[in-house]
């Protein structure tokens, strides 16, 4: 009876060694470039809520770097921060989570509240579990939407590309927290 529990643990390690289901090392990896190399691509939307916590005890979002202007700026010019925003498939917090937004911002306008953002959406249920994609770019904060550009992923989203639609569903001016709403389109293979 032992052998077998062995065995069931073994198996279940080679199963879930990998959670999105796509192999990573180097000959995996040139080995799936060959076989989609004439592939057609995909189309997959998402669409998911962010959560961005400034204030609390458990803040998801916290400042990393400042210069001695950037508390005298309008537009916290100069600000380099770290976010682990939540992403959930509603809006309330309690909300089912899907992933996490994972990276760096920085303030970089002297003239709107502008964050140049560099960070993965990183898959953590379903099918996509372990999977991310890569976003990098210029979010107007204040302006009603903003796209981000989604450069790049990993697992089932290598060579990914694709847009994400912002859209703040509130914001408090008085604790920076706020909740965002992403639609996202990306190709893939």
């Amino acid at each position: 009876m032992e052998k077998h529990y062995i065995i069931l643990i073994l198996c279940s390690i080679l199963v879930f060694a990998n959670g999105n289901g796509v192999s990573q090392g180097p000959k995996a990896v040139r080995k799936w470039f060959k076989k989609h190399s004439n592939a057609k691509e995909k189309l997959t939307e998402f669409h998911f809520y962010l959560h961005d916590i400034v204030s609390g005890r458990n803040p998801t979002n916290i400042p990393v770097a400042m210069t001695n202007a950037t508390t005298q700026s309008p537009t916290y010019f100069g600000l380099i921060a770290a976010m682990d925003d939540l992403l959930t498939e509603g809006p309330e917090p309690d909300s089912k989570v899907v992933g996490r937004a994972s990276g760096l911002f920085g303030s970089s306008s002297l003239q709107e509240l502008g964050l140049h953002m560099t960070f993965n959406i990183v898959f953590t249920e379903g099918k996509y579990n372990g999977s991310m994609l890569a976003v990098s770019g210029y979010n107007q904060f204040n302006n009603r939407y903003r796209e981000l550009p989604i450069v790049g992923g990993s697992g089932v989203f290598r060579l990914a590309r694709g847009v994400a639609t912002l859209e703040n569903v509130w914001y408090n001016n008085t604790s920076g927290d706020a909740l965002v709403e992403y639609h996202v389109l990306v190709l893939h293979y």
